[in-house]
């Protein structure tokens, strides 16, 4: 068993972790480490080899990959170091808790913590889709990762279940590699994913979408044979007599994402309901004062430039903490979801009469057009803006200073605009 010592412990090097590494080097953090499981760096964007990122961060249309080496360069010109293969077990009040093949056990102590671990694709056994259980049932980004970095083709006859980003995303790939993509199949009446990927994914290569639909049921014995597809009633209750046999070699599960939260758990630290992920304040500092969390691991974003610029804040709290420079949190303001808002990031503000730059992202609860968004303290409007739009699917953001907060009640609401 091994003994480390650093100043921040950084779990997990996707693009989260990276960001988060970078930023508390430059905040002056003499040791940071990054623990990660796989055996490379770069997360996720490791297998998405499609362009799209980094128009907002860097300003030009990057690949995943692309991406996350410019992190990656950074990360290493910087002096941090990385633990590859290596898994996080615990999170105690003292230490962290690692395993990995060649060092075996590993106990680290850490000046603080940032959780950056992402999130996990939901599965077939959480939707309960009833049927058989044959070969040919895939999430998403398995199928990503198996075509993407293993170059292997997994169907010629495909079904896509869920409108989310990697569903849509796929049903382009796949067509590129000459597969059929009979259908897109979305249970709401809105899309779970960004409208940009709609457009060049499904209605650039002319791939149906079928909103308020479902799979049933799933038919075949060693591989799949079909899928039966329904409409779905106004409470997303299939509707029998609507029922169609998609013929198909290959099903894709593309039905949301979770925060991996079971370190998070380990350590005690308050999660949300709705999110569930850690709750976070201004800092992206956890109910556990030592730990901050950044990424998906907090909540599922839908662009990674939005993942880089969280997590540098949370990187960057995380060494002054570490460096004993963070003052202690007091008056804690708590942010509460208003009209069609399910949830806000983060959800306190902490020492606001301090100041300092305020970014609050939220999701809407359902979609709307003509809009006006605003974020009011009391009855106090702080600041709004008009929408012609909003969908649960694409995150929405809006930034303040926190000394404008003069009531301890913080609403972010969406109003229907006058016509």
């Amino acid at each position: 068993m091994q003994r480390i010592t650093c100043d921040v412990l950084v779990i997990g090097a996707g693009p989260a972790g990276l960001a988060a590494s970078i930023a508390a080097k430059q905040e002056g953090a003499e040791k940071v480490l990054i623990v990660e499981r796989d055996e490379s760096i770069g997360g996720i964007l490791q297998q998405c080899i499609h362009p799209g990122f980094g128009l907002s961060y860097f300003k030009e249309e990057l690949t995943g990959p692309e991406y996350y080496a410019r992190f990656a360069d950074k990360t290493l010109e910087l002096g941090v170091e990385v633990l590859l293969n290596t898994m996080v077990l615990d999170i105690t009040d003292e230490d962290v808790v690692c395993i990995s093949a060649k060092d075996g056990l590993s106990i680290i102590k850490a000046g603080s913590i940032v959780l950056a671990m992402g999130c996990r694709e939901r599965t077939r056994h959480q939707l309960t889709i009833p049927g058989s259980r044959p070969s040919g049932v895939f999430t998403a980004g398995t199928a990503q990762r198996l075509m993407n970095r293993e170059n292997a083709m997994i169907g010629r006859r495909v079904v896509i279940l869920g409108s989310g980003d990697i569903g849509m995303i796929m049903a382009r790939r796949m067509t590129l590699e000459g597969a059929k993509v009979i259908a897109v199949v979305e249970l709401n009446d809105y899309l779970a994913g960004l409208t940009r990927n709609k457009v060049q994914c499904l209605d650039d290569f002319e791939i149906p979408l079928l909103m308020k639909h479902t799979i049933t049921d799933i038919k075949g014995r060693k591989r799949i044979e079909s899928v039966t597809v329904c409409e779905v009633d106004a409470n997303n209750i299939p509707i029998p007599e609507t029922a169609v046999e998609y013929p198909c070699d290959t099903l894709l599960l593309s039905v949301g994402l979770i925060p991996e939260n079971e370190l998070t758990h380990k350590a005690e630290i308050d999660i949300s309901p709705i999110t569930n992920g850690p709750v976070v304040n201004q800092y992206m500092q956890t109910s556990r004062e030592d730990v901050f969390a950044c990424g998906n691991v907090v909540h599922v974003n839908d662009l990674v430039d939005n993942v880089s610029l969280e997590s540098e804040r949370a990187g960057q709290y995380a060494a002054k903490y570490a460096l004993g420079k963070l003052k202690k949190r007091e008056d804690v303001i708590q942010a509460q979801p208003g009209r069609n808002v399910r949830y806000i990031c983060p959800q306190q503000i902490v020492n606001a009469e301090d100041g300092g730059e305020i970014n609050l992202y939220f999701r809407v609860a359902g979609p709307e057009e003509k809009v006006r968004i605003l974020v009011k303290t009391g009855d106090k409007v702080i600041v709004q803006k008009k929408a012609l739009r909003v969908n649960p699917g694409e995150m929405e953001h809006m930034r303040f200073d926190a000394r404008e907060i003069t009531s301890p009640d913080l609403t972010v609401e969406v109003m229907k605009e006058a016509i």
